[in-house]
């Protein structure tokens, strides 16, 4: 078993052309599935002696466990492909992952904030000066006046063009047009997307090179030269650290909100959706596989329609 994993890991690296974060979820899916079905001083069953049963058994372990069922729906995703994947190379004869159903997952709408409050806190952050930002995020002022250019653009970036915060930390210098005020996006499966962007998020990448620069020249070991964000020791920036630059300046202009990279991504499809954008349109920006996706923000701006209503209509 533990070699048609393997193969199949091969198989969504080279064939499917998965995400790094996908090949790495699904192996450890099935490393704790492998787990399960081996106890100390037991021996790892053959695929072929794996039916629906077993796999009902690791669900029921999964629950007991505590775990979300998103969580465990991922899981049985993820056993569900490696055992399709087992049937095309003939080395069972049925997917038993098949015959389990999903776990039903709530309806989520996103919560979004309104472009008036979207844009009252990137103004916000604009204006922001190098003490303030030094002060709030427990750095020298030094420090600060590198990184205040360069969190401003992240933030700009992130709101003007969707992206997603993995697609925005991949970013290389050759991927954008800063005449066309484009992005050339590489998103889930490895998909490649063209993204245009306005004119505040140009303003903010202006502001931000020549500090970009000044990282990259000082930096003592070799740096990501091709990236287009960088940390101050000129590596690439990583997509835990942008989560924190964005819930820090939530903080630091003291929001009501605790914002997340993906928040910015949820407000430029509402806002898009709100001003008349075709849904298809905004499928394609965002990088969705399928259209019930996109839809979702269908149903936030629906929600902030009627919280409008409720507040201004006088017989609401």
């Amino acid at each position: 078993m533990k070699a048609a994993i393997k193969k199949y890991l091969g198989y969504l690296l080279y064939e499917r052309n998965s995400s790094p974060s996908t090949i790495r979820n699904y192996k450890m899916d099935l490393t704790q599935f492998v787990g399960f079905l081996t106890p100390p001083g037991a021996t790892t069953p053959a695929l072929t002696a794996i039916d629906h049963r077993t796999i009902r058994e690791f669900i029921g372990y999964l629950h007991d466990q505590g775990l979300q069922k998103s969580s465990v729906g991922r899981k049985l995703a993820a056993l569900r492909s490696f055992f399709k994947f087992c049937v095309r190379e003939r080395l069972v004869k049925d997917n038993p992952a098949r015959l389990i159903s999903t776990p039903k997952l709530p309806k989520r709408i996103p919560a979004v904030l309104t472009a008036e409050e979207m844009g009252n806190f990137l103004d916000t952050v604009a204006q922001m000066d190098v003490p303030a930002t030094s002060s709030a995020r427990g750095m020298s002022d030094e420090d600060a006046r590198l990184v205040l250019p360069r969190d401003r653009a992240i933030l700009e970036l992130l709101y003007a063009a969707g992206v997603r915060v993995s697609e925005l930390t991949g970013l290389s210098m050759l991927d954008l047009d800063t005449r066309e005020k484009t992005l050339r996006v590489l998103g889930k499966g490895r998909k490649e997307r063209i993204v245009p962007y306005g004119s505040k998020a140009q303003t903010a990448l202006e502001a931000y090179w020549p500090v970009r620069d000044e990282i990259l020249r000082k930096a003592r070991r070799k740096p990501a030269r091709e990236a287009v964000f960088v940390n101050l020791g000129g590596g690439r920036l990583t997509a835990r650290s942008v989560r924190t630059i964005v819930s820090k300046y939530s903080r630091v202009v003291n929001m009501n909100w605790q914002l997340h990279p993906h928040s910015l991504r949820h407000a430029f499809a509402t806002h898009l959706l709100a001003d008349g954008a075709d849904l298809r349109a905004i499928q394609e920006l965002l990088g969705h596989a399928s259209l019930s996706t996109t839809q979702r923000y269908t149903h936030a701006t629906i929600e902030q329609l009627m919280a409008v209503y409720d507040k201004t209509f006088p017989h609401a």
